[in-house]
């Protein structure tokens, strides 16, 4: 394996060097803008080098991933129970939270495991039927100020967690299993990245005459008050502009250059932002009502903007009313022209071009919406009932009209459900408890609301994630083809040395089983979806620390890689990339460029640590 270089010697391509009208080569940025705004590079100083950590050695007494193994006895096979009655676990299965009660099912032998990617016989979730169309509210949940707090925590969570799994992890936990039930057949926005839903087709992203990315862009992080969170979440990228939110302002970018274009100051933060993008290139934003006082106070996230990305203006501003106040915002999705609003009064919808009030949910009989998912079709998350005893239902709803169509129950006692895909509607749940990613048990509907398969994804084997108390917020995860697409959580890559690799596999819609279909990311590399492109997946491809990133395109028939884009294999640009974490952030990437966005900034641990808020590369 490739050894890092030695502590005295510089990093190759200084990242962060001053730039000015860049001759070929890494690290140079676009020419100054003479009235540059918040996030225009500077010239900071060239980090220290990064050194990757030692890799620990294999736990004593144990053998590595892989190694074989002393097969177990299987014990004599028991007598098939009975089926029982709805609503009781299978035989020498507890019942847990959620569970969804069906007929017992014989167990397998102890000790036999089938080989990778098999599919494994799970009960199965009762099938739930349709019911008549209701109309859909976002209710409270945790203030904006715990969310961020929570969101930090588990961050930090995930990464210590990971590093412990990584170095016990054995191939049994990375098996992948499904379950799943066979049924039917499974707008206009158009989604910027994450859960994606192309249904076949040509790819549009082309390949470069020339892979290799260079910087365009490196926007220093500001300074950050000890022990304060803020929020800059919002980016968007389309032909020719990349728009990135910053503290208190969203600035837009020529997206080949880097080049500042234009600055849109806000009242305060953004704490929102839809992740699509209309025909006519207009995003969707919510940011607080004031800035935030010296003491760092958190102000109610209640504006709600349209913002033409050509030139950065905000085309109309609303408020949605709870009582005399406004109502705090959670989330908001595109889907056509309509902008879909989850908020603590029950939710609303504005026409994207010009505002125009367009409906509400029905709040009452103790119902509202928790939040919506945009795209091809929009869906709600609509929840009932008293407290403790609170039902979910998912809702295709008319965007214009916000009548729903379809309404299918989720399984009782399960209090979260997140929006994967929208066309397909394909939706996941923890069902137990909650867990890192979100969603371990995956549903797909057909076009009329009815169940057609389960999936199940423990946690532990695939690295997908689904943000908590927000229903359209699944990364790393992708649906086309009529597939789920998923990486499993990175294992011992099996050779000499002390790798690390994973796989992204599909599972069908139709049957919820393992389909075959499998990309290795090699050793030493790490991949996830980004989203689809037509029939093929574009993923992100992390090489380790001795070789650049890439993007590349997954086609959907034979899963064969093709590179679309690789950034420099430098040290200090990969601790910058890293420092970005890609797989929970904002990653952009089409026609040849790719851009890395934070959605929370906080000081730096250290004086000397160089933080940034966006990244952008383009194929040369």
């Amino acid at each position: 394996m490739t050894q890092p270089p030695p502590p005295n010697e510089p990093p190759q391509g200084g990242f962060g060097a001053p730039q000015n009208p860049p001759p070929a080569g890494f690290g140079k940025a676009p020419e100054p803008n003479p009235n540059p705004g918040y996030g225009y590079p500077q010239a900071p100083g060239t980090p220290p080098p990064a050194q990757p950590p030692t890799p620990p050695p294999p736990p004593q007494g144990q053998p590595n991933y892989g190694y074989p193994q002393a097969p177990q006895a299987p014990q004599a096979p028991q007598a098939p129970q009975a089926p029982q009655a709805p609503g009781t676990p299978p035989p020498g299965q507890p019942q847990g939270y959620g569970y969804p009660g069906q007929p017992g099912q014989p167990g397998q032998p102890y000790g036999q495991q089938p080989p990778y990617g098999a599919y494994q016989p799970q009960p199965p979730t009762m099938p739930m039927t349709p019911q008549a169309g209701g109309s859909g509210g976002s209710g409270g949940g945790l203030s904006g100020q715990m969310k961020i707090i929570i969101g930090a925590v588990v961050a930090i969570a995930l990464i210590v967690g990971g590093g412990v799994f990584y170095a016990t992890t054995s191939k049994d936990e990375t098996e992948a299993s499904s379950e799943g039930s066979s049924g039917g057949k499974g707008g206009d926005g158009e989604k910027k990245g994450g859960g994606g839903s192309a249904q076949g087709g040509p790819g549009k992203e082309k390949v470069p005459a020339n892979t290799a990315g260079k910087i365009v862009m490196q926007l220093p992080q500001p300074e950050v008050p000890k022990d304060d969170v803020w929020s800059i979440k919002g980016s968007w990228l389309t032909e020719g502009v990349y728009a990135k939110a910053g503290v208190n302002e969203i600035v837009g970018y020529d997206s080949a250059t880097g080049k500042e274009l234009w600055t849109r100051p806000l009242k305060g933060q953004t704490c929102a932002a839809s992740p699509e993008i209309t025909k006519d290139g207009v995003a969707a934003v919510a940011y607080e009502e004031a800035k935030r006082n010296k003491s760092g106070d958190h102000e109610t996230c209640s504006q709600i903007s349209a913002i033409d990305l050509k030139n950065g203006e905000l085309l109309w501003t609303e408020e949605v009313k709870e009582g005399s106040s406004a109502a705090r915002v959670e989330e908001l999705t595109i889907s056509g022209s309509t902008v879909a609003v989850g908020t603590s009064a029950g939710g609303a919808a504005f026409g994207a071009a010009n505002g125009d009030h367009l409906w509400e949910p029905e709040v009452g009989s103790k119902c509202q919406d928790e939040g919506y998912a945009g795209g091809e079709q929009l869906v709600a998350v609509r929840k009932c009932g008293d407290y403790n005893d609170e039902k979910l239902s998912i809702e295709l709803l008319n965007a214009k009209s916000g009548d729903a169509e379809w309404t299918y129950p989720v399984t009782p006692g399960v209090d979260n459900a997140k929006i994967i895909s929208t066309s397909p509607v394909v939706y996941g749940q923890d069902t137990q408890e909650i867990t890192s990613s979100g969603a371990t048990d995956v549903f797909s509907l057909d076009d009329g609301g009815k169940l057609r398969a389960k999936i199940s994804l423990p946690d532990g084997k695939y690295d997908h994630n689904c943000e908590v108390n927000v229903v359209h917020d699944c990364t790393s995860i992708a649906v086309g083809n009529d597939k789920l697409y998923v990486p499993t959580r990175q294992h011992d890559g099996g050779g000499d040395s002390y790798s690390q690799t994973n796989e992204i596999i599909a599972f069908s819609l139709e049957t919820g089983k393992t389909t075959g279909d499998r990309a290795d990311a090699g050793e030493d590399g790490e991949m996830f979806p980004i989203r689809m492109d037509g029939g093929n997946i574009l993923a992100y491809k992390d090489g380790g620390y001795n070789k650049g990133s890439q993007v590349v395109s997954l086609d959907g028939k034979t899963m064969k890689e093709t590179k679309l884009l690789e950034t420099p294999a430098a040290e200090a640009v990969g601790s910058a990339i890293s420092s970005m974490v890609p797989k929970s952030n904002e990653l952009l990437y089409g026609d040849g460029k790719l851009f890395l966005g934070k959605e929370l900034i906080s000081k730096p641990y250290s004086k000397d640590e160089k933080e940034y808020t966006a990244l952008g590369f383009v194929a040369e």
